[in-house]
């Protein structure tokens, strides 16, 4: 059976037994190339099709899912969601959305077809390690890869829904230590493109060495409080990591300390923050979510204020408001909630104001997760980067650690500049913020 007629075969089965449901398709296919002291170590194709079902009887919800397509194989899985409903408490919350239709994003834009040959994806890996190790006190490349992933999520539903959307993400990365006597230190840089034609590896290799070069003299500076500049990578971290904030599940859930503030003030009047899930730069596009609804623009923070929370179906209806588009799910998992991509509006200060005086400048975070508190908001971690003067570098730093509370650093904000940046994963676009008063420890 083809995919369409699968998830016919599958809900079909669970109309039969009085229930509703939805159903998760997720199929991929990944070509993974990795190279290590000149040899090709990794040339790697893989493949994934699982379907994830949720049903809802009776208001018990159960979901399954199958690695395994075959016609036995999807009967068993609706046999064991319907199973697993029978055991599992009533979700008043929770239903399938009552849409038909259909959503497909559009293959020319997200999945573009790949002109690169094999032959030559190989060459750029090899070439991408071979010309790292020719540099200067590069001693290994002990991370390097590439890849060219097509992935497709398809969403049906037994109201007669069939949502789908394709996209192709292509990436290549490098991380190199580099040796100087005692010294010692390991930097990277990676990119991607829905086009591995875009990629180049030269502009790695020169970017991982000269992180490499400047922070290798890096030193602990004086334990004090410092204005504080994150990076184009290490801010949007920052910002996910703490994103549970506009969590209306983690708000239900009692964990949430944004639950009862919107309206209320609590960041800095310079910051809007949305979710836009429909810039098709950005990876983390969605035309619909999980539950099959159409995605939209979300404000999320809007001069300072706390506009919403993100909803999935569930949430909305336990809070009296409409679903914002921001159902998450993988076929193995429950119902969930999640943000697309996060925007934050560019502002009105000049780089000439963004950068003057003293600040440090951000360019690492270790323990990004072990280190934070999303309930709490407090977080430690350790950290490098460059201390800086009006936008020049006065010296490399390592061996710091940042901390503080980040729902009190939104507070801290001095500038937020005008020319917008994407991470490395292009998920998050965003312009440089700088934070006040952050403190450090350090020497």
């Amino acid at each position: 059976m083809n995919i369409e007629k699968s998830a016919s075969h599958i809900l079909d089965r669970v109309k039969a037994h009085g229930a509703d449901g939805d159903l998760i398709i997720d199929e991929g296919k990944t070509l993974s190339l990795r190279a290590q002291a000149g040899e090709l170590e990794e040339h790697k194709v893989s493949s994934i099709l699982i379907f994830g079902l949720r049903i809802i009887k009776d208001g018990h919800v159960g979901t399954a899912y199958s690695e395994a397509s075959n016609e036995n194989a999807l009967n068993s899985m609706v046999d064991q969601a319907l199973l697993n409903a029978s055991f599992a408490k009533v979700e008043p919350d929770e239903k399938i959305l009552d849409i038909s239709g259909s959503l497909k994003t559009n293959d020319e834009i997200l999945c573009p077809s790949d002109v690169v040959t094999i032959e030559d994806k190989i060459a750029f890996t090899l070439s991408m390690e071979e010309e790292l190790l020719a540099k200067k006190k590069i001693k290994n490349v002990p991370y390097n890869g590439v890849s060219d992933t097509i992935s497709k999520r398809s969403v049906f539903t037994t109201s007669g829904l069939h949502a789908s959307s394709k996209q192709r993400y292509c990436s290549a990365a490098a991380h190199a230590l580099m040796e100087d006597e005692e010294k010692t230190v390991m930097e990277g840089s990676g990119k991607v493109s829905r086009e591995f034609g875009e990629l180049n590896y030269q502009t790695i290799v020169e970017e991982t060495y000269n992180r490499c070069l400047s922070l290798l003299d890096g030193q602990a500076i004086p334990t004090r409080h410092y204005d504080v500049i994150l990076d184009e990578e290490y801010q949007p971290a920052l910002f996910s990591i703490f994103s549970s904030m506009f969590s209306a599940q983690s708000a239900k859930d009692g964990v949430n300390p944004m639950r009862d503030k919107i309206g209320e003030l609590i960041a800095d009047e310079r910051l809007n923050i949305s979710d836009s899930p429909l810039l098709v730069d950005g990876f983390g596009y969605a035309l619909f979510d999980s539950e099959g609804t159409a995605t939209a623009p979300t404000p999320l923070i809007k001069r300072g204020y706390l506009e919403t929370l993100a909803h999935n179906s569930a949430t909305a209806k336990h809070f009296g408001v409409k679903t914002t588009g921001h159902a998450s799910r993988s076929p193995k998992s429950t119902l969930g909630i999640g943000l697309h991509q996060m925007y934050i509006d560019k502002g009105n200060d000049s780089e000439s104001t963004l950068h003057a005086g003293e600040y440090l400048l951000i360019t690492d975070l270790a323990g990004l997760h072990s280190g934070a508190n999303p309930i709490s908001g407090q977080f430690s971690f350790g950290a490098s980067g460059y201390l800086m003067n009006d936008g020049e570098r006065l010296q490399p730093v390592r061996n710091i650690t940042i901390a503080g509370n980040f729902y009190e650093m939104l507070k801290k904000i001095s500038a937020v500049g005008t020319e917008l940046f994407w991470d490395q994963g292009r998920t998050s676009l965003m312009p440089h913020i700088r934070f006040s008063d952050i403190a450090i420890s350090g020497s």
